[in-house]
């Protein structure tokens, strides 16, 4: 199936507003598969997974962006990963959880908790220390607690909204979303006109059905000139591999690579973002704890 899913990044023609816009359906369908996510899990990871995609829109090709949502709920924890040439990843710690509808909508506050916080941690690339921020979340809708973040914790003033409709099936039919900021030289009343048409937007799903990411950008800035920069697709792209995987129980040390060994007689780890097994037998474990213990402190 050909991979149709992008983000679009325009900014006013006074210089004032930045905005992406992104649709990433597929995306969203091939991860909440891979996590066997409930129907409200399959919701809120969606939308997670949008504000990831657009996340990214604001990154270099070197830079990765880490978005880690912490709530009470019984969802837990959710996890999305996305680098500047538009690869995301996402998990979540219960991808069974569900929630009672509210008034016919889907409950994603309750799922995720309305009691946490939301980490970000932004690599800049060229192996300088990433930047980590945290705030309470806002409304743990996903999009507005993104928006809480960066005008809170980055400084930067910003809109962010993201949507997910499902098939009859289930499986997710439209997601995507819109990351607006205003930067220094923002003009007031582009501001003012931008937000009041934010106030009445239609479902971000349905104009996504209409017409796309073009009808999505064109409606949000409808007042606004704009000028169109550039469109990037997204994708999935987990990352993990075998050397990692290595690298991390090697990490553990002598004596707990040991009792692995003598234990069950192999270690087995499955990464939480792809679902992927690597299984390391006993002859395996045995050499990396002969590494570990060469290198060892003593």
């Amino acid at each position: 199936m050909k991979n149709e899913d992008h983000y679009v990044r325009a900014i006013s023609t006074a210089g004032g507003l930045r905005i992406l816009v992104c649709s990433c359906a597929q995306l969203a369908r091939e991860i909440t598969a891979l996590q066997g996510a409930s129907l409200p899990v399959t919701v809120a990871l969606g939308r997670g997974l949008a504000a990831g995609a657009l996340m990214g829109g604001l990154l270099k090709a070197e830079q990765r962006v880490a978005m880690k949502f912490e709530g009470n709920g019984p969802l837990r924890k959710m996890i999305i990963e996305a680098d500047g040439d538009g690869a995301v990843r996402g998990t979540v710690a219960n991808p069974s959880a569900v929630v009672e509808p509210l008034d016919g909508g889907w409950n994603i506050p309750a799922l995720l908790g309305r009691a946490g916080f939301l980490t970000v941690s932004r690599d800049m690339g060229h192996g300088g220390r990433p930047y980590l921020g945290t705030v309470q979340l806002h409304d743990s809708e996903i999009g507005a607690d993104l928006a809480f973040y960066l005008t809170e914790s980055e400084q930067i003033p910003s809109a962010v909204g993201v949507g997910v409709s499902l098939a009859a099936d289930g499986t997710v039919d439209r997601c995507g979303g819109f990351l607006l900021q205003a930067l220094p030289r923002a003009d007031d009343a582009e501001i003012t006109a931008v937000m009041k048409r934010l106030e009445s937007l239609p479902p971000i799903s349905t104009l996504l059905a209409e017409g796309g990411t073009e009808l999505l950008l064109a409606t949000i800035m409808e007042a606004v000139p704009y000028t169109r920069l550039e469109s990037r697709a997204v994708f999935f792209r987990c990352g993990c591999s075998r050397e990692k995987v290595e690298r991390a129980l090697h990490s553990l040390g002598p004596a707990e690579l040991a009792e692995m060994r003598t234990g069950e007689g192999f270690a087995e780890v499955r990464c939480e973002f792809c679902r992927v097994a690597y299984r390391f037998e006993a002859a395996e474990l045995q050499q990396l704890e002969l590494l570990a213990t060469a290198t060892e402190p003593t």
